[in-house]
């Protein structure tokens, strides 16, 4: 298989495309790859840094009001078209494979109208603008939530899962959290607002202490490299017994599959790790992400029983306490939810992308 995969601006784009690379990879090992991102993204470093050869084209999104950089937005749209269609042209690919971000649109864009098999995925409940724009033009799309498919055509969608779910499933317990001086034997919560940590949640992490500590189980408060310095001024020497803090964790999924619960962000790759390892979940969605999508990602965990939610505007030390404990202190508790996570999850998705793409080059060879 020749694939060429575009898709960044985040890791939510980009760590599903690696996925599913990696996937194609293992299935088929003289495939051949190629990325296309940004030369600003996020992808311009951890593609490269994975050893897959990497292009960029040059493009922006469009702002939400009227506004003259739009133009230029349109502009560069089309130029990049332009530089898509000699990067195919060049690589010759047997499917392009888009998985979100501006980027992908004018890749994708400029594959289907060379009549090059398309497929994008949606990663999140609610689609991304992008790749609302790419259903009218692709062969399939595949998705990750029940709930994106009144956002395309129905004809081409295909529940598919996320592609990362695939690659954490296999990892086993591998006496991580003894590098962060916590106990193996000791149920642990980990805290974690994302790559970049969320201010919120730490805060409220902090105002959660006094009615944590000297509890049975242990908690790793990962604030964010950028956070790191204020937080540990705020805890001063408050600090429970019972709580490591900690700027970033570079592996953050190795030590998942010694994790009880998890309190988080509800971003559709962080959802796909959970519900493959059946991590039970307590997410505050992030109210700054477009079209609220991340509420809508978790709702759908909830509501199958797997996961519980604080909405931002709720979250305080108080209410965050109330809920760990609710779910740290009930064995029975945590073993019902593992269980719905588990069933939540799709941990064969790369599998399923990779059977879809191969079809649809078989297809259109004949």
């Amino acid at each position: 298989m020749r694939l060429l995969v575009s898709g960044g601006g985040t890791g939510g784009h980009i760590y599903p495309a690696l996925a599913l690379i990696d996937a194609v990879k293992k299935s088929e090992p003289s495939s051949e790859v190629l990325y296309v991102g940004t030369h600003k993204g996020l992808e311009n470093k951890i593609v490269p840094d994975a050893g897959i050869p990497f292009k960029t084209v040059k493009i922006q999104g469009f702002k939400r009001s009227l506004s003259f950089e739009n133009f230029k937005t349109v502009y560069l749209f089309l130029k990049s078209v332009h530089t898509a269609k000699k990067i195919l042209r060049e690589f010759k690919p047997d499917v392009v494979v888009g998985t979100g971000g501006f980027v992908c649109g004018a890749v994708v864009y400029a594959a289907a109208r060379m009549g090059i098999p398309t497929f994008i995925h949606e990663q999140n409940s609610i689609a991304g603008v992008t790749n609302k724009f790419l259903s009218h033009f692709v062969d399939k799309i595949g998705i990750s939530f029940t709930e994106a498919v009144k956002n395309f055509p129905a004809s081409k969608v295909v529940f598919t899962g996320n592609p990362r779910a695939q690659q954490v499933v296999g990892m086993k317990p591998s006496n991580r959290l003894k590098d962060y001086g916590l106990s193996a034997n000791k149920k642990t919560v980990l805290i974690f607002g994302g790559s970049r940590g969320a201010r919120r949640i730490n805060e409220a992490t902090i105002e959660s202490f006094p009615f944590l500590k000297d509890k049975n189980y242990q908690i790793l408060f990962v604030t964010g490299s950028v956070h790191f310095d204020k937080i540990q001024k705020m805890i001063g020497n408050k600090l429970p017994k019972n709580v490591v803090v900690e700027p970033y964790i570079p592996d953050m999924p190795s030590i998942l599959p010694e994790i009880s619960c998890i309190v988080g962000r509800a971003g559709a790759t962080s959802l796909a790790e959970i519900t493959a390892l059946g991590i039970p979940s307590i997410l505050v969605p992030s109210p700054y992400v477009t079209n609220d999508h991340q509420t809508h990602n978790a709702q759908s965990l909830v509501n199958a029983q797997a996961a519980e939610m604080i909405k931002e505007a709720d979250l305080n030390g108080k209410s965050l306490a109330e809920i760990i404990n609710k779910l740290m202190l009930n064995d029975r508790l945590q073993k019902v939810m593992s269980e719905n996570a588990k069933k939540a999850g799709t941990t064969d998705a790369a599998d399923r992308i990779t059977k879809i793409l191969s079809q649809l080059i078989a297809d259109s060879n004949r």
